[in-house]
């Protein structure tokens, strides 16, 4: 498991390419038969790739016998077909880009084939492993064809959805012709959000976006590939074809209502 630490705005102006995408892109998440995890410093969440046959390890760097001693998980599937994740020896069955909760002081997970994105957040209470599928996540749909971003986004783990900690987590998915997400665009104190970008065809990228509002950088990110945004730094992207992406959010606070809008004018 790869530990990254912290990092603040100031660091940003001046950084090269190479500084920027060593800490906030995580690029080589997918083996066969491996688990690959990164600790972010930022709100202490993991991020990860698994493609099975694989069980979740419990890495030296968390210090605990079993990964989900003291943390909690979201499993989502984004491969093509049906993925199978056991926990504690119960078989969870998810269709491509549903989820799966699983509760702190779960003591064994394995993956079965397919390909799986991960993120965990320290927990400190412990609430069931459910599963939640695309009919459970009551699709919202949002954007239009003017502004190149419709699109679908479902809720997974949430408070009004399957409960947790402190993870929040969902999956949006860009009809075709769309390529914009999260635009205008926002930051949230409180919160540290991933974005795991997937289904984007061989050989083309999302254009990602970063940094504080007035001092925007970007990274250029490829198929299977994951950003991390500190709570400081704007998220949005545009791609060169449609494409989904998981999302998901460790911090002091789960509503959606704590953001802080960026009309589109006053980025730089």
């Amino acid at each position: 498991m790869e530990v990254r630490h912290a990092t603040a705005p100031d660091q940003v102006p001046g950084a090269t390419t190479e500084w920027l995408r060593a800490r906030f892109l995580v690029e080589d998440l997918f083996a066969p038969g491996e688990v690959r995890l990164v600790y972010s410093h930022e709100d202490r969440m993991v991020v990860g790739g698994a493609v099975g046959p694989a069980r979740l390890p419990s890495p030296a760097p968390l210090r605990a016998d079993r990964f989900l001693d003291r943390r909690e998980l979201g499993v989502v599937n984004v491969g093509d077909g049906t993925g199978t994740v056991t926990v504690d020896g119960a078989p969870y069955e998810l269709a491509p880009k549903e989820c799966l909760y699983v509760g702190r002081g779960s003591r064994e997970v394995d993956f079965g084939g397919g390909a799986f994105s991960l993120v965990s957040t320290p927990a400190h209470a412990a609430h069931p492993t459910a599963l939640s599928t695309l009919a459970d996540a009551e699709p919202v749909r949002l954007g239009g064809r003017e502004g190149a971003d419709e699109r679908t986004i479902y809720k997974h783990v949430h408070a009004g959805g399957v409960r947790s900690c402190q993870l929040v987590l969902g999956v949006t998915v860009l009809e075709p012709g769309s390529m914009w997400n999260t635009m205008p665009c926002h930051t949230h104190e409180r919160r540290t959000e991933v974005y795991f970008y997937f289904g984007l065809p061989a050989g083309q990228r999302v254009i990602h976006l970063m940094g504080r509002p007035d001092e925007t950088r970007n990274l250029v990110v490829a198929d299977r590939q994951a950003v991390i945004s500190p709570p400081w730094s704007v998220h949005c992207g545009f791609g060169t074809r449609s494409y989904s992406f998981v999302w998901a959010m460790g911090g002091e606070n789960q509503a959606y209502d704590d953001m802080e809008p960026v009309e589109i004018g006053e980025l730089r």
